[in-house]
């Protein structure tokens, strides 16, 4: 049976303003932020008791009792309650990863409608205890007993069992930090200082900037009392950048990464609606961009290769199978988990070694139109809770191509464990 693929197509997004870890969000929680998320999309789109075809919400930091975030958020949404909800997590690419399973979905005719989402909160972090705490209470729990209880509870028991675990942020497989990985790929590729703090400063600039022209006024719902990412630094410039010491290598006097040129740890939530041309005509919605294509990549950074690499991999492999130079887009939004990384994937793109030799390709990809780059700001002013920034680029991407009227889109997301999610709109 021959089998043919739909259009699918970007209906639009919105998300709460992202805010720093322990500020307006701190007692809110993934759930609460998704069940705000999904709500405001549900009333943006006029959503109330549809039955859609999936929610695919992501969360990288939860609570074990949101083992289906999803599901359970999407049941105080205002969706039909007989809608499916997945709760999914591919580190700082879920939501991306969402946006590409829905959009699979549609293709193939499985769902004519669904929702890709993310929230993160670095605020309301599961707290756990260790393995002789955790055995102890197994072993409670299966005695019979009080007596029996008792002496499981007694047995060889120390203080130091109740010292607590809080979640850590360095690579099981190396004990690095993501920041200290960034810092080994700066000196790799020559990233100095002052290239980072300019790519900070950008952001921040340009999202202010954003935020003034209106262009955010239908992306981003107020939550908390909040209106507008708490940090973005309108006022930051080059020379306050520059006082801020090290966060990573704070001791060979060559560290690079600071807080002012690495995305803050941050809370917040976002999501995108998908649908068919047929779905969505028939409510009058408009589409705003195509899904095309996207790609997923890994590195093997244990062995040597640069953590958050695994993107320029994606990328090339993408335009690869679309026939599309990198310079066929007119607009590019890529992650800035750090402004090093950013700056690596633009040099490793140019080095016609690496291309070569890593990426299979008999010329260098080259380089890219600054203007093009992340023009509304990124991950550095905007914030980046881990799940949410895919959703958030597949919505501020959307609408960059539907007020152009038309174009393409690329959308790159380096994430941990030396992965990358890549992905085309174009309209």
């Amino acid at each position: 049976m021959e089998k043919t693929t739909k259009r699918v197509g970007v209906i639009g997004g919105v998300r709460i303003p992202f805010c720093r870890n322990n500020t307006a969000y701190a007692d809110v929680g993934n759930f609460g932020m998704s069940v705000k998320v999904l709500g405001a999309l549900v009333e943006r789109y006029g959503l109330h008791g549809v039955e859609l075809g999936e929610v695919a919400l992501g969360a990288v930091i939860k609570h074990a009792a949101d083992w289906n975030l999803a599901r359970e958020a999407l049941l105080s949404s205002g969706l039909a309650p007989t809608t499916p909800g997945i709760t999914t997590a591919r580190a700082c690419g879920t939501s991306l990863d969402n946006a590409i399973i829905v959009a699979n979905k549609i293709a193939v005719g499985q769902i004519e409608a669904g929702i890709a989402a993310g929230a993160d909160t670095t605020s309301d972090v599961p707290i756990v205890y260790g393995e002789r705490l955790r055995k102890r209470l197994l072993a409670i729990n299966r005695a019979k007993g009080w007596q029996d209880k008792l002496a499981a509870a007694t047995r060889g028991f120390s203080p130091a069992e109740l010292k607590p675990s809080f979640p850590g942020v360095a690579e099981p497989r190396t004990g690095m930090s993501m920041g200290d990985h960034c810092e080994k790929m700066a000196r790799e590729w020559h990233i100095d200082r002052e290239s980072q703090d300019r790519v900070a400063l950008e952001s921040h600039k340009k999202l202010a900037a954003a935020y003034e022209s209106g262009f955010m006024d239908d992306l981003v719902v107020p939550f908390r009392g909040v209106k507008r990412d708490n940090i973005l630094r309108p006022d930051t410039s080059m020379e306050k950048l520059a006082t801020l010491k090290p966060a990573f290598d704070r001791s060979s006097g060559h560290g690079t990464l600071t807080a002012g040129n690495s995305t803050a740890l941050s809370d917040g939530a976002a999501a995108v609606l998908l649908a068919g041309e047929d779905w969505a005509a028939a409510r009058g919605l408009p589409v705003q961009a195509w899904v095309r294509d996207a790609e997923v990549a890994a590195v093997d950074f244990v062995h040597g290769e640069g953590l958050l690499m695994a993107p320029t991999v994606a990328v090339a492999r993408l335009l690869t199978r679309n026939g599309l130079t990198l310079q066929d887009f007119d607009f590019y939004e890529i992650h800035e988990a750090f402004a090093a990384q950013v700056l690596c994937t633009l040099r490793a793109w140019e080095s016609a070694d690496y291309c070569r030799s890593r990426l299979g390709l008999d010329a260098p990809l080259g380089s890219i139109d600054p203007a093009k780059l992340n023009v509304h700001g990124s991950s550095l002013a905007v914030g980046h809770p881990f799940a949410a920034t895919g959703a958030r680029l597949v919505a501020t991407l959307a609408k960059e191509l539907a007020q152009k009227g038309s174009g393409r889109g690329l959308i790159s997301i380096c994430t941990a464990g030396g992965m990358g999610v890549v992905a085309i709109l174009e309209r």
